[in-house]
């Protein structure tokens, strides 16, 4: 069995993890909030309506160009990046500026690359906004890989960065298999397959050979759970909580959530994985109480 590769079966794929990866980042953003603290330790749900955030915003870009170009067009994605930037959803200092000189007419290629004095973003910016464009590759996830790694240059030029956006678009895809999804094991192997050697592909090994641990602070400790905002420090450890918990979305949000870091980029990542499994469905509820998708994403190719 093969995913559907018609446009409208990978739109279909996409939005599915894009509502994953939305919910996850909104409800992960609850819990910045001190008078939510108590809720997660007793994996409570906040009042609604829950807000998402830059990653959502950037994620709805990355399916917007898709459904446009069917596949990854670097001056759509910078120009749609940047026309739909909203200063107030929680992007970095670096990127915010970034975006506003694009907006006034800046080349992105430039700016990228002179991010960091010249080393480019190593943040987890290109990861946290991916993995609906793995779900779109569900069918190909070499592929997947290659534009996920076109798509986090115009904000992100860093090995890291990039490699990190490569490893999430590449679980989205094996998560998104029409067979269901595969065992843990599986998935971490086949995505470390895909990467190139680096930061990110070392911290996936070592979550490979953490996936009995039961206890996920003792995981996060050791593999990072975004305290940085570095890809290497986020993906690793989002990638063991979502094969642990393929087909089962609470459970991957929860665990996720409860170790802390910066929760709304760890849960969108996990959130659009699970999300792009059939089995991965989002509870309707929590979909309730999320802010509804931007108007100008298109939802039909």
């Amino acid at each position: 069995m093969t995913a559907d590769s018609s446009p409208e079966g990978r739109l279909d794929r996409a939005l599915a993890s894009l509502r994953g990866l939305a919910v996850g980042d909104a409800l992960g953003s609850q819990f910045f909030v001190p008078v939510n603290y108590p809720l997660l330790k007793r994996r409570e749900l906040p009042a609604g309506p829950w807000q998402w955030t830059d990653d959502t915003e950037m994620a709805c870009s990355v399916v917007a160009v898709l459904a446009a170009h069917h596949r990854i067009d670097q001056d759509a994605l910078a120009r749609s990046f940047a026309e739909h930037h909203d200063f107030d959803r929680g992007y970095g200092p670096a990127v915010n500026r970034l975006l506003r000189l694009v907006r006034e007419g800046g080349d992105w290629r430039e700016l990228s690359a002179a991010l960091f004095n010249g080393q480019g973003s190593w943040g987890n910016g290109a990861a946290m906004r991916i993995a609906p464009l793995g779900a779109w590759y569900a069918d190909d996830p070499e592929q997947a890989t290659h534009q996920a790694e076109i798509s986090a240059y115009p904000t992100h030029q860093h090995r890291e960065a990039v490699v990190g956006a490569m490893a999430v678009a590449a679980a989205a895809a094996l998560a998104a298999a029409p067979g269901g999804p595969p065992s843990p094991e599986s998935l971490l192997d086949d995505v470390i397959a895909l990467v190139p050697k680096s930061a990110v592909g070392a911290g996936l090994r070592r979550a490979r050979d953490m996936l009995d641990y039961g206890d996920a602070g003792t995981v996060a400790a050791v593999l990072g759970c975004g305290r940085r905002t570095t890809a290497h420090d986020t993906v690793p450890f989002a990638l063991w909580s979502a094969a642990r918990a393929l087909g089962d979305y609470e459970r991957a949000f929860w665990t996720t959530a409860q170790v802390g870091g910066d929760v709304d980029t760890t849960c969108a990542i996990v959130g659009g994985v699970i999300g792009s499994g059939k089995a991965g469905s989002v509870p309707a509820e929590w979909v309730e109480r999320t802010e509804a998708f931007p108007e100008w994403l298109a939802t039909s190719v």
